[in-house]
């Protein structure tokens, strides 16, 4: 099976972090779970690495209102226009604040071997939402987007 770390946490998201309850109740019983459905050890363990990190990112309240960003050359090679773009618009429209975009970016970097298209920058934000204290409303508006409820960019 050629999974890699993005699969791996699509599965952990579908299967226990969308359901409101502690993230992950037995790390042990779920790594048993993935590598039974075929995911490979090297890639569950990054996941849950990825993971730890995010954890550990605690969104501190933004004061500042008004911010701007500078994306820096291994940035714009990981993130293409498209990508850079659609953090801006999230910005922009209330869903990320200034300190979730940094975590957006050094999530979507942290996943090296990783290819970010769109759908996948998509699927992280929602993740980090999810992760973060008090950002419910923030979440179902980029749950629209993600399922395609709402369009991503009003012209």
């Amino acid at each position: 099976m050629k999974e890699n770390i993005f699969d791996v946490l699509m599965y952990l998201f579908e299967n226990y972090m969308e359901e409101e309850i502690e993230m992950f109740p037995d790390s042990d019983v779920i790594r048993t779970e993935l590598l039974e459905a075929g995911f490979e050890s090297r890639e569950v363990n990054k996941a849950f690495d990825w993971l730890d990190s995010l954890s550990l990112q605690q969104a501190v309240n933004s004061s500042v209102t008004a911010t701007f960003r500078i994306f820096c050359a291994q940035e714009i090679a990981k993130l293409d226009l498209e990508c850079r773009n659609l953090i801006l618009f999230l910005e922009q429209n209330g869903i990320l604040n200034s300190v979730n975009r940094e975590i957006v970016i050094d999530r979507a970097m942290a996943l090296e071997d990783e290819e970010i298209s769109m759908e996948k920058l998509k699927w992280i934000v929602l993740m980090i939402l999810l992760s973060q204290p008090d950002e419910e409303i923030a979440f179902s508006r980029m749950e629209d987007i993600v399922y395609n409820l709402i369009p991503t960019y009003l012209h």
